[in-house]
């Protein structure tokens, strides 16, 4: 199993007229990306944000960066929100990242869980599916083709035009983000695409019918030669004792629950709530190198997942907090869980 981290570069807000959280924001971050590098993890990816609360609006910029200080991590969107961005853009920024790193570009395409992108770039969403639906078929024909006709209702036509440049990967992996909608399961079945799911609330056993939904479909569109590659995402601390840790990472996690969960009706997570979900069943992997270690195993168990990504750093929890947990990830829990579960052959 692969294992490996995403983020969504969680920030304070700025100030009106100031850009110090984000530029010591992205600072942070390329450490935490050397550093999972360092450890031999497998992937970081970074999610795409158009929100004063989040550093990253254009993932490729910043991988591309993370590729001059990197060596062997693979570098992936956590997600591109396909829906609101020109899939010909798309491949080429990620074609490139793909030649800067010498090969480890990957592209998590999704409708992105939050709707700022949509009225910023001068979607409607109405068209919510329709234009996802349609870009991302655009995606993979380019990634298929290097010289192609389109034509669509979302995107200008064009014909026989090349597009450029092209990536050391024949193809670039895509990889399809999903957080529980059926339809979703579906279509990255139908269509062969490995699926990342987000397991963020819950009990993880629930997805189950989800992830089986995912293989019904690939198996009725033969999409069978090999089994699709699954990857699963689940929000983690790690420290040295469960206690601490649990205590050191709720402020933070609380914060940062209850501000989206105002936006959305949510109600409130309490500590008890909070306590719940890090119950060996539940989906929130807070606490010692073992307990983190037994919920990955456990997952494993439930879904046969090829990869696993953390989302490590969440929220304002301190740049060192996070660097300490994705230590203990990289060189406590990694090597038990491959002992255990050995990454996929390539």
């Amino acid at each position: 199993m692969e294992l490996g981290l995403i983020t969504f570069a969680d920030m304070a807000p700025e100030k009106a007229g100031q850009s110090s959280h984000a530029r010591q924001r992205l600072r942070d971050l390329l450490e935490e990306i050397r550093l999972a590098d360092e450890l031999g993890l497998d992937v970081f990816g970074l999610g795409e944000h158009h929100r004063p609360d989040y550093a990253v609006s254009s993932p490729a910029t910043v991988l591309a960066a993370a590729a001059m200080i990197t060596q062997r991590i693979r570098l992936s969107s956590a997600v591109t929100v396909l829906s609101s961005d020109d899939p010909v853009r798309v491949f080429q920024q990620f074609s490139t990242l793909d030649l800067l790193s010498d090969g480890r570009a990957e592209i998590m395409a999704g409708r992105g869980s939050f709707i700022e992108s949509f009225p910023l770039f001068g979607y409607d969403l109405q068209d919510y599916d329709a234009l996802f639906t349609e870009k991302l078929d655009l995606l993979m024909r380019l990634n298929a083709q290097e010289v192609l006709s389109w034509q669509g209702k979302h995107r200008a036509s064009f014909s026989e035009r090349g597009v450029y440049p092209r990536p050391v990967q024949r193809p670039l992996p895509i990889w399809l983000a999903a957080g529980g909608t059926p339809a979703s399961a579906v279509r990255a079945g139908r269509l062969g695409l490995p699926l990342m799911v987000a397991i963020i609330g819950g009990r993880p056993a629930q997805f189950v019918p989800f992830v089986q939904l995912y293989r019904d479909a690939a198996m009725k569109a033969g999409n069978i030669a090999t089994p699709l590659p699954l990857g699963i995402n689940y929000h983690m601390f790690v420290g040295k004792d469960s206690g601490k840790a649990a205590d050191d990472f709720f402020p933070y996690y609380a914060e940062m629950m209850n501000r989206i969960g105002r936006e959305r009706g949510w109600p409130a997570l309490s500590r008890d709530m909070y306590e719940y979900s890090r119950l060996p069943e539940g989906a929130l992997m807070v606490g010692s190198v073992q307990q983190v270690i037994d919920k990955i195993l456990y997952a494993h168990e439930l879904f046969g997942n090829t990869r696993f990504l953390a989302q490590a750093s969440i929220g304002t929890l301190p740049h060192a907090q996070v660097m300490a947990s994705i230590e203990l990830f990289g060189t406590h829990v990694a090597p038990v869980i491959r002992r255990a579960i050995p990454p996929p052959r390539k």
